[in-house]
């Protein structure tokens, strides 16, 4: 479906109602930002730092509260990054333990 406009519209199954596609795009843009504890967005390749002692199931070690992290890689989920740590391999973090540095 378009308008005299040119804008195609799409059917959004979550409010019901015809949108336009750009408007909807948008809105998946928005909904996918990761952000950290404080609310500031991360990208890839950020750092963050430890807000609090965070004891990592598995590997027997408590990473502790300043660690400082380096080089995130975003998920696709919005609440985890993916880091690399140099006693930890595979360290999946939750965005609310972590602020940008």
């Amino acid at each position: 479906m378009s308008d005299q406009n040119g804008d195609d519209y799409v059917y959004d199954d979550v409010t019901g109602e015809w949108r336009p596609a750009s408007e909807i795009a948008a809105d998946k843009a928005k909904a996918a930002e990761v952000r950290d504890a404080s609310g500031n967005v991360l990208v890839d390749g950020d750092s963050v730092m430890l807000i609090k002692d965070l004891k990592v199931k598995g590997a027997g070690q408590t990473l502790k509260q300043g660690t400082i992290i380096k080089s995130i890689r975003l998920t696709e989920n919005p609440e985890e990054i993916d880091c690399r740590h140099d006693a930890i391999k595979g360290l999946v973090l939750r965005t609310e333990f972590v602020r940008k540095h």
